[in-house]
This record gives structure tokens, sequence and C-alpha cells, in this order.
């Protein structure tokens, strides 16, 4: 048996609390309590119950958001269950109009929950969510384009402040010598890879002096300050590194053609 309560929710901050004050707007669970769309799977929950016999089952907002807070929180039933007794803003959640000392239900109920509420209902339900913030961003877009074109000043809602302190630190600052570092780094293991199908028909693999061209790279890579001169002769000798690297892979290449097998 399900019956709907018609008695509507109060806003979070007429939320009822035993030692006074008020629920905060800006709290996680408050904001998303106001995401869901209740209301618009009501019916279809209640299809699952028979309209006459049985005793009332538990309103759709205080199946799901229990399962929700369960998932959320990452707890056991029963930790659920505590959970909720204990933390107002979670009674909220689920749909009370005031803070009670006693569990709204038993972590058995869970069970129930999660085999009435499958993943076809939580897929439909997301989809809702999300039509309704793309439709509400809609909405806020045309009204900026309308403002513009009657001439209307949009005001100024706030300051966007950056800090470049924030940037990953693992992206490194391009620079001459670094890039041809890397591409001799990446012709290297080009060379490897072409070599190890070819070794029973060439002797010996090409060299690359990788070691010799990586020292010498650390050497200018590692000082505080380089000179203009010492800058430009590191990136000569890795442009010979660089070059002496393709012709390599192009000989390579040429080697592993059908037409040369010898």
């Amino acid at each position: 048996m399900y019956r709907k309560e018609e008695q509507p929710l109060p806003p979070p901050e007429k939320f009822e609390l035993p030692f006074e004050g008020k629920l905060s707007p800006n709290n996680r669970w408050v904001i998303m309590a106001e995401l869901i769309p209740w209301d618009d799977f009501e019916e279809e929950y209640a299809k699952l119950f028979s309209a006459e016999k049985g005793a009332p089952a538990k309103l759709f907002r205080m199946a799901l958001g229990t399962l929700i807070i369960k998932e959320k929180l990452g707890t056991s039933d029963r930790e659920t269950i505590e959970q909720i007794r204990e933390n107002p803003y979670l009674q909220y959640f689920i749909g009370l109009n005031c803070y009670q000392q006693e569990p709204p239900l038993e972590s058995s109920m869970l069970v129930h929950f999660r085999k009435r509420i499958d993943g076809e209902l939580i897929n439909k339900i997301n989809k809702k969510i999300v039509k309704r913030e793309i439709d509400k961003s809609d909405k806020e877009v045309k009204k900026k384009d309308c403002l513009q074109e009657k001439g209307e000043k949009i005001k100024n809602k706030g300051k966007l402040i950056l800090d470049a302190t924030c940037a990953p630190a693992d992206i490194k600052y391009p620079t001459d010598l670094g890039i041809l570092n890397q591409a001799r780094i990446e012709t290297e293991r080009i060379i490897d890879n072409l070599y190890t199908p070819l070794r029973v028909k060439l002797r010996k693999k090409p060299r690359t002096s990788r070691k010799i061209a990586r020292k010498e790279y650390l050497k200018v890579a590692k000082k505080r300050k380089v000179s203009y001169q010492e800058r430009r002769k590191a990136i000569g000798k890795q442009l010979k590194y660089l070059k002496k690297n393709l012709g390599n892979i192009e000989d390579l290449i040429q080697a592993g053609l059908p037409w040369k097998s010898e």
C-alpha cells in the first residue's frame, strides 16, 4: 500500500530543530535535494505497490534519498541509518519535516529499496536532472542575449581571480632545447621498435649515442643561468643527434621492406 504525503515540505530555513537554529541553504545535502526531481517519479514509484492492501510504504524521497546517502558516504546499511538519525541535514534530505531522535526507518528496508529502485529508474532520474539543468542554462543564455540586444548592461557578478601557482607542476615550459631532447628520445624509441624484428637480418644495431646526448642535454638543462652561446651550442648538438637518428630510421625502414630482403 502506498500513500502519497500531501503536506508540502518546508524550506530548509524552516526545518524544525529541537535545539533551535536553522538549516543552511548552502549545505551540500540541501543543494542536492533541490536538484533531484522527487515529485516527477513519485507516481511511477507508487505503481509498484497496491493501492488498498498492505501497510503504507515509505515515500519515494525517503527510499531514494536513503540509497543516495549510503552510496555517497560509502557506509553499511546500519551505519547509514545511524548517520540519518544523528544528522538533521540527512533527515531533511530524505523528506522529514522536522528533526527526530528515533531512526525514521529500519536498516532492513534498504534491501527492499534496492529491489524497487533499479538502474533503469536511476538513469531516468539522471537524465531528468541533466535536462532540467540544460534548460535552465539555456534560459540564462537567452536572457543575456536579450539584454545585449536591448543595449542593457549585464551587471558584474563578482571577480575572477586566477592563480598561476595552481597549474600542474608536471607541465614543463616548452623550450627549444627541451623539445629537441624529447624528439631525440622519441626517435630512439622508434629505432628500438624498428630494430626488434630485424635482429636476425641486421647484425648490428644502429648507433644513437643516447647516453652522450643525454649527458650533454642535462649539462645545460640543470644550470640556473645559461649563456646564449652555451644554449646555442647545446641546441646544435641535439640537432645533430636528431638528424642522425632520422637517418637510422630511414635505413631501418628500407631494410624492412619486402623487396629489400636478401
